[in-house]
């Protein structure tokens, strides 16, 4: 955009010239309503329909390519123009596109400001300082005003002052360009958008803590603590909070804490105390300190709530062995609820996964959580859904100062990623929905869950395993009748197959009775058995990657983008290489990126490329070796392989950028050792039936192959045999 500059009777005025994409932009229509207006509304074809509307304005710069209009003859010609389905202004009329225009324009000029200041976040403080003064600070007097309010707002720059005010004006109250102005942050390349709450978990905690009005004026409403406030995105989310005296913030951050000050005070919210530290809820607050008549006995300060709000600015892994970390925030969230109040707390996800065995204080204070039974849910976010940190997951826990009957010693897990697959944009209204009933249709997607275990091999939360709903929340496949399934899927093989009719036929399947149910084990419990280990894929050079020695598997493989056997490390290079490990015969291999992939090793001296990993049944080398009888053998390679893809592991996958399924959170059911034998032959007859299928399918690809090139090339000539048909 083009500005010049000019100066009538001391005022500064801006004249913009902008192009097609910027009257896009602005107006906030796409590219080709633009070129609509622009060409049905050109003079000539006016002229030529003797059609008296205005036209559109004919440019005044620029070039064929990057014509340039006059901002101003622009946002009159679209003064004429309604956006349709608006909601009508204060004063009964309907928006227009020249308004949105005239507001984007205006706040193009502010982010221009912002090379001439000596910050961003300067720029924002002078634009809240002049909201807050223009709303409720107007109203008082200035020895009852703040400080540094009355210092930021005298010195704020005249051209940023002039700017919000007439922006204040369009939009009809100080704190709806307070706001403006906070969502310009991104634009203004201030960093205050990193920790910002996304929009949809604040538009999701709203709509738990209950209908409209839940956060607005009244003696029967609930009292409200914020920790890590921010600038208020959690407060705001709501209709109104005006004229509250029982809503405390806490946001450590000077900036963030003056931002929120002025936010508040731009909104008429100036009973909103705002704190440095949690400490200070339990001392008087200013207007309580300004009391003339206290009572010794009467509690001051705002030790507890009803509800408690927290969404603390980590990224992963961030303050992981701190005491301070994020589950900090959701222990200090219980501390400060009232016995029938409910906090709402996002954390990392990575909070909620750490096994048991890491003995960090995250772990540490998950089980803390649990233990005093303050979680009332826990919802696993959807991915991507902060548009800032979009490689981090995150969760929102429920906390309960006291639970109900029912709810004591449960959790509900919801796993929110998975609804937003299933709804889409609605997935805020649909988890409402799930924390209320305490139920989904979808088995996948929500389940209590038991905090201590009620039996030896039960289920527990409290078993130092991950939390995360996703590598928690495995069900049956829904609507499917296995025993039927299978049926069908055996009478399909012998009529595809029918020169293995016989052998399909004499498979013996049954459905398992009720009281025979059979229990599902995590692999993490194998491997700390000791009855499977775990074999990690490395790290290795390109360039020690070549044709000869020993076969490597990576993604690659995995995916059958490249044979096995294609590429292969030599021993001298491998030497460079401690911590590799050689696969044996009858190690199983994992690809868990974006589902499960498995494949089995019926050779061994195979080298794994992370990320691919393994696993290795420990007793399965004493079997070969005949030292173990097979009675003895608690699991065979290729039902390990096959048991570890099936979909009630498929489901658990997690991750915001890669979607990955936790090795150690996957299941395996507990099979007699018999029926794993039973179900080891069938699994290696159908593998060699499959691999001599692909053998015919080959040499038929193969002969279509030779005919074609023959046929194209001019070097053979077909004719069909005298007596075929």
């Amino acid at each position: 955009m083009v500005m010049e500059q000019m100066t009538s009777d001391g005022a500064a005025a801006w004249a913009a010239l902008v192009s097609l994409g910027e009257i896009k932009e602005l107006a906030e229509v796409g590219r080709p309503t633009v070129s609509n207006w622009r060409r049905r509304f050109a003079r000539e074809v006016l002229e030529a329909n003797r059609d008296r509307r205005p036209p559109f304005p004919d440019p005044v710069a620029g070039s064929d390519s990057k014509p340039l209009f006059d901002a101003e003859a622009v946002a009159s010609w679209l003064d004429l123009r309604p956006v349709p389905d608006a909601e009508p202004l204060e004063d009964g009329t309907q928006p227009t596109y020249g308004d949105r225009f005239r507001r984007g324009l205006r706040l193009r000029g502010l982010v221009a400001l912002r090379h001439e200041l000596s910050s961003a976040n300067q720029l924002i403080v002078d634009a809240l300082a002049v909201c807050a003064m223009e709303g409720e600070g107007g109203d008082w007097y200035e020895e009852a005003l703040p400080e540094p309010l009355l210092q930021d707002a005298g010195k704020a720059d005249p051209r940023v002052a002039h700017a919000i005010r007439e922006l204040i004006e369009e939009l009809g109250s100080p704190g709806a360009a307070a706001d403006t102005v906070l969502g310009l942050a991104e634009r203004l390349e201030s960093d205050l958008t990193t920790d910002t709450t996304a929009p949809a978990i604040a538009e999701l905690i709203s709509t738990l803590i209950g209908p409209s009005g839940e956060l607005t004026a009244g003696p029967d409403q609930p009292s409200v603590i914020n920790l890590c406030a921010g600038t208020g995105e959690l407060l705001f989310a709501r209709d109104d909070i005006e004229g509250r005296g029982d809503i405390v913030a806490v946001e450590s951050d000077p900036l963030r804490r003056k931002l929120l000050l002025y936010r508040l005070f731009a909104h008429y919210c100036s009973s909103v105390d705002v704190c440095a530290d949690p400490g200070d809820l339990d001392t008087l607050r200013p207007w309580e300190q300004r009391e003339l008549d206290l009572d010794a006995n009467r509690p001051w300060g705002m030790p507890s709530a009803d509800l408690v709000l927290a969404d603390p600015p980590y990224a992963s892994g961030e303050r992981e062995t701190d005491e301070g970390g994020p589950l900090g925030w959701a222990l200090e969230a219980v501390r400060r609820l009232k016995p029938g109040g409910r906090g709402y707390v996002v954390v990392p996800s990575w909070t909620l996964t750490r096994p048991r065995g890491a003995r960090t204080p995250s772990v540490r204070m998950r089980e803390d959580l649990l233990h005093r039974d303050a979680v009332a849910a826990i919802v696993q976010l959807p991915r991507r859904t902060h548009p800032f940190r979009t490689g981090a997951e995150h969760s929102l826990l429920v906390l309960r100062g006291e639970a109900s009957a029912e709810a004591q010693g449960k959790v509900l897990l919801v796993d929110a990623d998975r609804i937003a697959r299933r709804v889409g944009g609605a997935w805020t209204r649909y988890v409402a929905e799930v924390l209320y009933t305490g139920r989904s249709p979808v088995n996948e997607e929500a389940a209590w869950r038991p905090v201590l275990p009620a039996g030896p091999r039960a289920e527990a939360l409290m078993d130092g395993r991950s939390v995360l709903p996703a590598h928690r929340l495995a069900a049956k496949e829904q609507d499917l009748d296995h025993f039927a399934a299978t049926l069908d899927a055996r009478r399909e093989a012998a009529v595809a197959l029918p020169r293995l009719k016989e052998w399909i036929g004499d498979l013996g399947v049954a459905r398992r009775p009720s009281e025979a149910a059979v229990a599902h084990r995590a692999v993490g419990e194998h491997l700390k058995a000791g009855q499977l280990r775990l074999l990690s894929g490395h790290r290795i050079r390109e360039a020690d990657i070549g044709d000869a020695g020993l076969p490597v598997i990576g993604r690659e493989e995995m995916l059958d983008a490249l044979p096995i056997g294609g590429r292969r490390i030599a021993l001298e290079d491998l030497a460079q290489y401690p911590q590799a490990v050689v696969t044996e015969r009858g190690d199983v291999f994992m690809l868990t990126e974006h589902g499960i992939r498995t494949y089995v090793d019926d050779a061994g001296g195979c080298v794994l490329l992370a990320p691919v990993q393994g696993l290795r049944i420990a007793a399965y080398r004493a079997y070969l070796a005949g030292e173990a009888r097979s009675e003895t053998l608690w699991m065979r390679p290729q039902p390990l392989a096959q048991l570890l893809a099936a979909p009630r592991n498929q489901q658990r996958s997690s991750g915001s950028l890669v979607r990955r399924v936790s090795v150690r959170d996957m299941d395996l059911p507990e099979l007699p050792p018999d029926e794993v034998a039973e179900l080891e032959a069938i699994l290696r007859e159908t593998e060699r039936q499959r691999a001599q299928v692909r053998r015919q399918l080959e040499a038929l690809d193969n002969l279509s192959l030779r005919l074609a090139a023959g046929v194209a090339d001019g070097d053979l000539a077909l004719r069909r045999r005298i007596g075929s048909t």
